[in-house]
Order: C-alpha cells, then sequence, then structure tokens
C-alpha cells in the first residue's frame, strides 16, 4: 500500500520543480545586453600614433587625426566587450613632406587603394579596475591580423554609466605582416602603436 503511495507523490514534486523551472527566465543571474553602457569615441579629443626607427639612431612619427568607433561594456562581463575603431588613413599626418608621400605611396599605406585602418577588439581582459588588454584584429593595407592592445582607463569603465571615460591603448605590430616591407635598411620593422581616446555615452 505505501509503494503505491509514494510513486505518484514522487511524480508530483517532479513536476512541481519543472513547472518552476520553465518560469525562471534563461540567464537569471547574469547580465543581459540591456545592461551593456554604450559609447562612441569623442575624434576632437581623440588621437592615434604610430612611430618607428629611423636609421636605429631616431624614430618618426605619423599621426591619424580623423577617426571614427564605437565601445560597448557589459557591466559584470568584460570578455564581451567590443572597441570598434576606423582611422581614416588618407588624412594620415608626417613630420616632413618626403614622410608623408612614401607612407601614403603603395609601399606603406597605399592610402589610395586602402584608405581605412580597422581595428576591432572583441575581449576585454581587466587585471585592475582601470587597466587591462583588449585582443582583437587589426586591419591595415587589406591585411587581417590578431594584436593585443594594453590599455588603461582614468576610470573604471564598467561602472561609469552616463559619464564620460578616457583611455589610452598601445599595441606594437611588425609592419612586415601587413605587406610594408621596403626601405629596411633605413626604417625600422617593430611599429608602436598609441590611441588616446574619450568616449562619450551614446
Amino acid at each position: 500500500m505505501m509503494h503505491f503511495l509514494r510513486a505518484p507523490t514522487r511524480s508530483v514534486t517532479l513536476a512541481i520543480f519543472a513547472l518552476f523551472a520553465l518560469t525562471i527566465p534563461v540567464g537569471l543571474g547574469a547580465q543581459s545586453d540591456s545592461d551593456a553602457l554604450n559609447y562612441r569615441l569623442d575624434a576632437s579629443n581623440s588621437n592615434v600614433t604610430a612611430r618607428v626607427p629611423f636609421f636605429g639612431l631616431s624614430s618618426k612619427t605619423a599621426s591619424f587625426p580623423r577617426m571614427e568607433g564605437n565601445v560597448t561594456i557589459v557591466p559584470g562581463a568584460p570578455e564581451r566587450a567590443v572597441i570598434d575603431v576606423t582611422f581614416d588613413a588618407t588624412a594620415l599626418e608626417a613630420p616632413d613632406e618626403t614622410t608623408l608621400e612614401r607612407l601614403r605611396g603603395e609601399r606603406f599605406f597605399w592610402v589610395e587603394r586602402y584608405p581605412d585602418i580597422r581595428f576591432v577588439g572583441r575581449s576585454l581582459d581587466l587585471s585592475s579596475a582601470t587597466r587591462g588588454t583588449v585582443t582583437g584584429e587589426l586591419t591595415a593595407r587589406g591585411v587581417t591580423r590578431t594584436e593585443t592592445l594594453d590599455v588603461t582607463f582614468t576610470t573604471d569603465p564598467t561602472t561609469s554609466r552616463g559619464q564620460s571615460v578616457n583611455f589610452a591603448g598601445q599595441m606594437e605590430i611588425d609592419r612586415r605582416e601587413y605587406g610594408m616591407r621596403s626601405y629596411q635598411l633605413i626604417v625600422g620593422n617593430k611599429v608602436k602603436i598609441r590611441l588616446n581616446a574619450r568616449m562619450v555615452p551614446r
């Protein structure tokens, strides 16, 4: 008699748990996309430079004054961050006309054919509240490679809803990997890229 009573009771209990589970929203406790902090780059307060050794004794620096981009950060899930920045290569500036002509030409950025340089970071790994690395794809001169950008924020970007945030980033690339192989006896192969940007809420 007791055996026959226990079976239905167990079935009812399982059914109640199943019904309860169906009523729980998927992803409860995790940050949703609606919590994301969305920013755009304030181009008037942002800049990027590329510095390369010259004759092994000095260096030359080019700058890219025109850019646009958006940043999305999900509080509690920085690994889902997206930093998408595009630089106008046709507007690049150099310290002298000879360098400018070469950088814009076919042997370097070839801006007539490849007018944009783009970095899309798809993961933010924070080592502290204001420091971390962004891993993503850099596209220059028609070549896309995975690169890492070291970043430092002026304030914790995951808790700055409604506020502007400044950040600085830097990476080092090998220009040969992007098809820029000319003047190797004069111009160094390692290029240091620095980005200073202001993010404003959007």
